[in-house]
């Protein structure tokens, strides 16, 4: 009987472990007033084209959101994040604003939404280098 105990508590060890290693959810990334990193300073709309190109070679689709704003929507597959991107000539911003088939709520989020908004946040930047 104790050998049976024992097992049960060692079985339910792992299955928590297996279990807590495949957790697909994160704490939602936004990335807040990054700032622009360039050789000479740049004005408001050399950091909107850097957006739009940055995103636009990952995939992404970034259309005019109003003044100094854009909005980016990336769809893979059946997912879809939708982002808010201020600018300005000094800083930008990745903040998401709605998503579909990413599992978002309270704050957490498909771990891959994260490394997307990650990926974005690395192509803009890499635009910015260039200027």
């Amino acid at each position: 009987m104790q050998n049976i105990k024992s097992g049960l508590v060692a079985l339910a060890i792992v299955l928590t472990m297996v279990l807590g290693g495949c957790q697909t959810s994160a704490p939602i990334l936004n990335i807040k007033d990054s700032p622009v990193a360039a050789a000479k300073p740049l004005q408001a709309n050399q950091v909107r084209n850097a957006i739009i190109v940055g995103g636009a070679n990952l995939g992404w689709q970034i259309v005019d959101a109003g003044q100094d704003k854009l909005k980016g929507t990336l769809r893979l597959r059946e997912h879809l994040a939708v982002v808010d991107i201020p600018y300005s000539s000094k800083s930008y911003s990745i903040i998401l604003i709605s998503s579909v088939n990413l599992n978002e709520r309270d704050g957490q989020i498909h771990r891959n939404y994260n490394s997307w908004a990650q990926n974005l946040d690395t192509a803009i930047r890499a635009q910015l280098s260039i200027l």
